[in-house]
């Protein structure tokens, strides 16, 4: 057996297929989460890379060898894997890698009703028996049976949100050959929205681009599209479909703040008072307008055990990260893009106006996105920033997750070291672009220096 430190991350596994990952290591895998999570039963989906099948298999084949039962949902989204543990009240197994390419795949856990399955959560305790090996138990083994969830999952985001009303739209929307070309015609399907599919064949192989929607140039064919077209808008899903990225109908990119902001006003009209979480990162907008809407921001750490830990804490009802996760209490407090979407294309067709004069109230400032830096000594280079603002009048900072540093005049930015790389990311803001290029050249002075 490999060492599985390597490929048991903060938050899921992941690793190169045939090299880290394979069934031998995958079929322990799967023997160790039935031993945490104890039965009745496991649920288990997967994406369309090519190793996902036979992965998912190998794991299925671990569960049962410890007499707990699998339901095989196939072909599935990560949130409609999460969908599935939350309607079916069951510990749940997604096989994905996400946007990483093709050579990838990995594994996303959660317990029953979509509650995560981290390192302080039973992700440690999986690598170790994992690493042991976990005999088979005595007695009865599990079984397998087979169950479709999509349309089950469709009808039920069309509960949460009512488009059938909304003025027809036409939307183009890359799904990057990920599991989005599976669920966008059965999520949108006899809805007044016209469809511009790109790149809907599902393929692991991803032979038109990588489907991270996080890095701009994955954007481009889209908003290309987008123009030529004359849709409303476009959307961007990621591999697994669980993140969701907005270009409005000049192509141009909607800050996930701005998503953010939009949706906690939809949730918060909804349900007045509740509380909003935002990870550190996101605009100072997203507070801002969560309390002019009435409703409490609770500011958290990046990461999706860190909101989902938050959300049940405060009993909040909507979350969002920078990165286009978004977290709803009435999706079992899991992440879905494709409900954060449908709220987008709700709140622009039931308006006259342009998703860009819509999302203009919820876009107060300028942002950086994030900037990676490779440096030998993070704690160093982290040292040397504060050092270098330590005296400066009004600035003050806080580590609720790596360095913040607030400049009291809606200027501020974030410093954070990778958990698996020798990188620094830095995130600024402020309130014109001017002050954003002059702070973050600034700082990146001392880091790279």
């Amino acid at each position: 057996m490999p060492d599985l430190s390597a490929i048991v991350k903060a938050y899921d596994i992941r690793g190169v297929v045939g090299e880290q990952l394979d069934a031998a290591v995958t079929r322990e895998l799967g023997a160790a989460f039935a031993k945490l999570v104890g039965g009745p039963s496991v649920v288990i989906g997967y994406d369309m890379r090519d190793s996902s099948p036979a992965l998912s298999a190998a794991f299925a084949e671990g569960v049962t060898s410890q007499g707990v039962d699998v339901v095989s949902i196939g072909l599935a989204s990560t949130d409609m894997l999460y969908f599935a543990s939350g309607k079916l009240q069951l510990p749940g197994a997604m096989f994905t890698a996400s946007h990483n390419p093709a050579k990838y795949n990995g594994i996303k856990l959660c317990r029953a009703g979509a509650a995560p399955v981290g390192q302080d959560s039973g992700l440690a305790e999986i690598r170790e028996w994992a690493q042991q090996g976990v005999p088979a138990v005595e007695g009865r083994h599990g079984s397998v049976s087979e169950r479709n969830m999509l349309a089950d999952y469709a009808a039920y985001l069309r509960e949460l949100v009512d488009l059938s009303g909304i003025r027809p739209l036409k939307i183009a929307v890359d799904a990057g050959n990920g599991m989005g070309g599976y669920t966008v015609p059965e999520v949108f399907a006899g809805l007044p929205i016209e469809v511009v599919p790109m790149y809907f064949e599902l393929d692991g192989n991803f032979p038109n681009h990588e489907a991270n929607p996080l890095d701009p140039a994955n954007l481009v064919d889209l908003q290309r599209r987008v123009v030529e077209v004359g849709a409303d808008a476009g959307l961007a899903f990621d591999g697994d479909a669980d993140r969701c990225f907005v270009v409005d109908a000049d192509g141009n990119p909607v800050s996930p703040s701005a998503v953010t902001a939009l949706v906690a006003t939809r949730e918060l009209a909804k349900d007045p008072g509740g509380t909003i979480i935002h990870n550190l990162i996101t605009s100072r907008c997203v507070p801002e307008i969560v309390e002019e809407h009435g409703g409490k921001p609770v500011r958290t750490r990046v990461g999706h055990s860190f909101i989902k830990q938050r959300m049940a804490e405060t009993g909040a009802i909507f979350g969002g990260e920078h990165s286009a996760h978004y977290y709803f209490r009435d999706f079992w407090r899991a992440d879905t893009g494709m409900l954060a979407a449908m709220h987008v294309l709700a709140a622009l067709g039931e308006q006259d106006g342009s998703l860009a004069e819509l999302t203009a109230e919820f876009c107060r400032y300028e942002a950086s996105g994030e900037i990676n830096s490779t440096v030998a000594d993070q704690a160093a280079s982290t040292a040397a920033v504060r050092a270098a603002f330590a005296d400066r009048e009004g600035v003050t900072f806080d580590e609720l997750d790596g360095m913040t540093v607030d400049l009291g005049d809606g200027r501020w930015f974030n410093l954070r070291a990778s958990n698996t790389e020798p990188l620094l990311r830095l995130n600024v803001e402020a309130p014109d672009a001017g002050a954003v290029a002059a702070l973050r050249d600034e700082v990146l002075a001392i880091v790279r220096r």
